[in-house]
């Protein structure tokens, strides 16, 4: 398949509110959109969706956009890639590149749904064959609260109690030092006469053994799993943590790809990882660390930065995998952006599931959302002449 053409886009889509974790503050969800285009008019599109500031991981929107535009868009238009296209293109991304996987995976994911396109399917179809699985027709959903403002946990309260009367399958809040055991304690209330399972995510917050008392009680919840405790490098102190505490410990911004999956199954480490398709730098490194999840024996489920629908694609398409054995943080797009804010709806069934989509993201896309919330980014001289 020959690429012929690129674009690549700015999203800007409003939160229906702030989203508060205990690295930052998010009100609107700024991300990348990349679209692939073969000779023959097929379109792929990808999504790069890092945060503004670097909060969560070292990316940034800014420094994504540099390099999409400046280094690697350059490497793939108008050039020829032999079958399979989409790791062909990320062998091509990844060479002499260090990093930046938000930035990879706008344009890797783009050349997953180039093929799905092409081939008349879904991602997730394509996903599976290449790992010999058959995927899941839904996903079941789980839903990502923040922390409230000023730390009410009447707010908290209020907020579990809604998500569990729409149908979530699992509750997620995060916490941070001097809000954990007070939030548990708060979302416990709003899913009282309920079963359903309740995680904590900390997005790196606590150290140990400093906050030692804080995470034994913690462990002393009832939980699921508690995510991100430590800092993202902290392998080490992660396997020793899972073996110190009885509550199973996720990794979520540690598990980067699969290099760090194999140095912790060295260690014995944690066995719950949060697998984020951006964040991993795409979905043929999201095979990589699928493969050493099954014969560590791993349970995963899929995060969400929250992205838009068409982000939100390629991880449906990853959560739909047998060895995705928790609910993902997917949620419909009303949750984020509001009726009908988002450039691809996803809608949850009263069961709390999202059925997976088996057609490619441009037979997916609102146009006339997203024309009204994309900016183009200028493409340099390099990429015009390989345009025309």
């Amino acid at each position: 398949m020959r690429i012929a053409r690129a674009e690549l886009f700015e999203l800007a889509l409003p939160l229906v509110e702030p989203f508060v974790i205990s690295g930052g503050t998010m009100t609107e969800r700024r991300s990348l959109v990349v679209a692939l285009y073969d000779d023959d008019g097929h379109v792929g599109y990808g999504e790069s969706p890092p945060f503004q500031l670097p909060f969560y991981s070292e990316e940034t929107l800014t420094g994504a956009r540099d390099m999409i535009a400046r280094v690697l868009l350059p490497r793939v238009i108008d050039r020829d890639f032999p079958d399979p296209v989409p790791e062909a293109v990320d062998a091509v991304l990844r060479d002499g590149v260090r990093g930046n996987p938000f930035a990879r995976a706008g344009i890797e994911t783009a050349a997953w749904d180039l093929e799905a396109n092409t081939r008349g399917t879904g991602l997730a179809t394509l996903l599976a064959e290449r790992l010999g699985a058959t995927p899941a027709g839904a996903v079941e959903c789980g839903v990502a609260l923040g922390i409230p403002p000023d730390r009410r946990a009447d707010v908290l309260t209020k907020w579990v109690y809604e998500a569990v009367q729409r149908g979530y399958r699992r509750v997620k809040i995060k916490v941070a030092p001097g809000w954990d055991i007070d939030a548990v304690t708060a979302a416990r209330a709003g899913m009282a006469g309920t079963d359903l399972p309740l995680t904590v995510d900390a997005n790196g917050s606590y150290e140990w053994p400093r906050d030692e008392n804080a995470l034994r009680l913690l462990d002393d919840s009832d939980l699921l799993y508690i995510e991100q405790p430590l800092h993202p490098d902290e392998l080490v102190g992660h396997a020793q943590l899972a073996e110190t505490l009885r509550t199973p410990v996720c990794l979520d911004e540690t598990l980067r790809d699969a290099r760090a999956a194999e140095q912790i199954v060295a260690l014995s480490g944690p066995m719950v990882w949060n697998i984020k398709v951006h964040r991993v730098g795409g979905l043929t490194e999201v095979c990589r660390i699928y493969r050493i999840a099954v014969e560590y024996g791993a349970k995963l489920w899929a995060g969400t930065m929250p992205e838009s629908g068409i982000g939100s694609q390629a991880a449906l398409a990853a959560a739909a995998l047998p060895r995705f054995d928790y609910p993902s943080d997917l949620e419909p797009s009303s949750r984020w952006f509001g009726r009908n804010g988002d450039v691809i709806k996803l809608a949850m069934g009263r069961d709390g599931r999202i059925a997976v989509p088996q057609q490619s993201c441009g037979r997916l896309l609102d146009p006339a959302r997203f024309r009204l919330l994309t900016a183009p980014v200028p493409l340099g001289r390099h990429e015009q002449q390989a345009r025309h």
